[in-house]
């Protein structure tokens, strides 16, 4: 998926030889962002982990989840340690690396992929859950960073499995490539698929890969998104406070990044 993406990305700059791919229209793109923009649910939003890369804003409803699912890793498991220090139980995955950067005990590390298939390398999120908390029907939480996965896992995720997601956070990416129709199909069926269940709290520009200015457009190439169970949500008018207040940089070697103005407001 990844080496497909970036096959995408190489056409829609042009530099794909004589085949780049079809451009999606800017009507059928705003269309699409219209669809996540944020709204205020009612609850607080508290930042999980630390300040920087690594830390998410979530809703203030954690109690009563019992696990926290972490597809992932790479070099920060902050996130991860103060769900533990919250009572919850942690699974985290990861083939490229040999394990989470600190440790705990109600750590549970698996050094698989997270994807749309389950084989030796790779498994599905359903198949990963089952398997973590056999027969049980408990509320969950799902941190994923899974550089260009999330898409097909989120495809091939079960609406069952979807549904014990009180919260959902992460990183989705490759975002300036909406513009090429390919990808922007991929992309907004997997966003489908999760508003079918949950509603968008949160977005958080990444700094570190800025963003892209076309045909009027600013499009940040990877964005933080929360969301949240439908069922949680206790009251719905759009949020207006961008960057809030727990918002951090991902990285300081390179400039701020906010969310364009277009994402959140008329």
């Amino acid at each position: 998926m990844r080496q497909f993406i970036k096959k995408l990305a190489i056409d829609f700059l042009g530099l794909g030889g004589a085949y780049p791919t079809a451009l999606t229209g800017k009507d059928e793109l705003v269309k699409l962002i219209r669809k996540l923009r944020p709204i205020s649910p009612g609850i607080d939003l508290i930042r999980i982990g630390p300040e920087g890369d690594g830390g998410y804003l979530v809703p203030d409803d954690l109690d009563g989840i019992e696990a926290c699912f972490s597809p992932g890793v790479a070099g920060i498991s902050e996130f991860e340690k103060e769900c533990a220090e919250r009572g919850m139980k942690v699974f985290l995955a990861d083939k490229s690396v040999a394990g989470p950067s600190v440790e705990h005990e109600k750590f549970s590390f698996i050094k698989k992929f997270v994807g749309a298939t389950t084989s030796d390398d790779f498994m599905t999120i359903d198949d990963w859950v089952e398997t973590s908390l056999p027969g049980t029907t408990s509320d969950l939480l799902l941190q994923i960073d899974i550089e260009n996965y999330e898409y097909e896992t989120f495809l091939s995720l079960s609406r069952t499995t979807m549904k014990r997601f009180r919260i959902i956070t992460g990183e989705f990416h490759q975002l300036d490539v909406l513009w090429s129709r390919p990808f922007f199909e991929l992309a907004s069926s997997a966003y489908a698929k999760i508003l079918q269940t949950h509603t968008c709290v949160h977005i958080h520009p990444n700094n570190f890969m800025g963003s892209l200015k076309k045909n009027g457009l600013e499009i940040p190439r990877v964005v933080e998104i929360t969301f949240l169970r439908n069922d949680r949500v206790k009251s719905r008018s759009f949020a207006t406070e961008f960057p809030h207040p727990l918002d951090s940089d991902n990285t300081t070697e390179m400039s701020r990044l906010v969310l364009p103005g277009w994402w959140y407001s008329d």
